[in-house]
């Protein structure tokens, strides 16, 4: 059975499911893999539970004699592997709709891009964009199966982890659009080195680059991004730098205290050529956090690109508040919390530190948890991390992790968030500015409940 075949049936049962535990009625059930699981020892008791078809990549379930005793066999569908055909079908049903697609990817900032852009765009059109963290080989699949023919515009977030992973992802939903945020030192262990990062994700221009008429939005201020363009690129670009602002949407910084306020201006000419003064926006956002600067100003870039009316952008960016965990800013009954334990690697960390110090705040206190998928460089990345921190010399400073325990400083050490948590119920700070950061697995964001 080819894909065209596959899809046919899937207009038939236009529901996909991966659980096994959630079988509705005429559904089509894939078989994912897992490091810890199999879906193909399921894929029987799925169509048993009411999925239409089963989709598996194991010959000894297609031969299985039980499954024929019950009728079922018809209903299994073999193919050689059952995450490049969901891929596959994700794709097909994405080709039924010509709408544009943004892709973004980046090391540091693309979901805040993301939402960004949503809210941007969603001031003009029915938007798709991809939900929480569903940005990987399965979670992109799944966003691009929500497509329907009221959607205008879809906005399709990819991570990465290793070399190739965007290829795929952008192979799976074709972008007309996109950007790389930045790139950054993140799961260093999966790609190998920062040069690494850097390819990976340049994979997106890679793509966009080989298709007729797609648009790469770009910092023009990032060296690393401006070197990997390719020649044939159709480029937007956006700037803080008013000296560089030529063709570039520009933004500068107003203030960060703790919410960051900026002015920017569309593209143009170069003013020494305008007749009239160019005209400038300022915004006032509920991002806490100077380096979501360029995060705006490239849901800006690419609002324009979409003819989104200059006032409704601001509107849309003022409008937006942050959630899950990332730059919020938290007043509970005791502290004011800036809650950034969704993500971290060492360029969010240090930037994210260096921002928290310059809030003009105090007093300050800093819980600062391990970065995880760093292979051969952890240590020195922490420990890196633990120089910033004294440098910027916080009243109080907390890690937790193992990465941590060996490195020799004077803050305070944290085996896991439970010991963190005890430390809490005991000295039960208060009046303080806390900033929480680190890899989701150290589960930090459980600490606002006792903060």
């Amino acid at each position: 059975m080819d894909i065209k075949q596959l899809y046919q049936l899937y207009q038939k049962n236009p529901v996909i499911t991966t659980d096994s535990r959630n079988c509705p009625e005429g559904s089509i059930f894939f078989a994912l893999k897992g490091a810890s699981f199999d879906g193909n020892l399921f894929a029987i008791q799925a169509l048993e539970k009411g999925c239409a078809y089963a989709v598996i990549d194991d010959p000894q379930v297609a031969e299985d004699k039980q499954a024929e005793e019950k009728g079922l066999h018809d209903r299994l569908i073999l193919v050689d592997n059952v995450l490049r055909t969901f891929q596959q079908l994700a794709r097909e049903h994405r080709r039924q709709f010509n709408i544009p697609v943004v892709g973004i990817t980046g090391t540091n900032g693309k979901t805040t891009t993301k939402e960004l852009t949503n809210a941007v765009l969603s001031e003009k059109y029915n938007v798709l964009a991809t939900q929480g963290n569903f940005n990987n080989d399965i979670g992109v699949p799944k966003t691009l199966f929500n497509l329907k023919p009221e959607h205008e515009v879809a906005i399709i977030e990819m991570g990465a982890s290793h070399p190739g992973d965007i290829k795929v992802l952008a192979e799976t939903a074709e972008p007309t659009c996109g950007i790389i945020t930045n790139v950054g030192k993140a799961h260093l262990q999966g790609f190998g080195s920062f040069q690494g990062v850097i390819s990976t994700k340049g994979e997106l221009y890679d793509f966009l680059s080989s298709r007729e008429e797609s648009v790469i939005f770009i910092d023009a201020d990032n060296q690393y991004l401006t070197d990997i363009l390719p020649d044939n690129a159709w480029v937007t670009p956006y700037t803080t730098n008013e000296n560089n602002a030529e063709g570039c949407v520009c933004g500068q910084l107003v203030a960060c205290d703790p919410y960051l306020r900026f002015k920017w201006r569309e593209s143009g000419l170069d003013l020494e050529d305008r007749e009239e003064e160019p005209v400038w926006y300022e915004v006032q956002t509920k991002l806490i956090g100077s380096y979501n600067l360029g995060n705006a100003l490239a849901a800006i870039t690419i609002g324009l690109q979409f003819a989104i009316e200059p006032e409704k952008i601001c509107h849309a960016l003022e409008n937006y508040t942050p959630t899950n965990n990332r730059s919020q800013l938290i007043t509970t009954p005791h502290n004011h919390l800036v809650m950034d334990a969704y993500n971290a690697n060492p360029t969010s960390m240090e930037a994210a530190l260096t921002d928290f110090s310059h809030m003009e705040v105090s007093p300050k206190m800093a819980i600062i948890g391990e970065m995880r998928e760093l292979g051969e460089t952890s240590r020195e990345e922490h420990g890196h991390i633990v120089k910033v921190l004294k440098r910027l010399k916080f009243d109080k400073v907390w890690v937790v992790g193992d990465e941590f325990a060996n490195i020799k400083c004077h803050f305070r050490k944290f085996h896991d968030v439970e010991e963190v948590k005890a430390a809490i119920a005991e000295e039960q700070p208060q009046g303080y500015y806390i900033f929480i950061k680190g890899s989701n697995g150290n589960k930090l964001s459980q600490l606002q409940e006792v903060l």
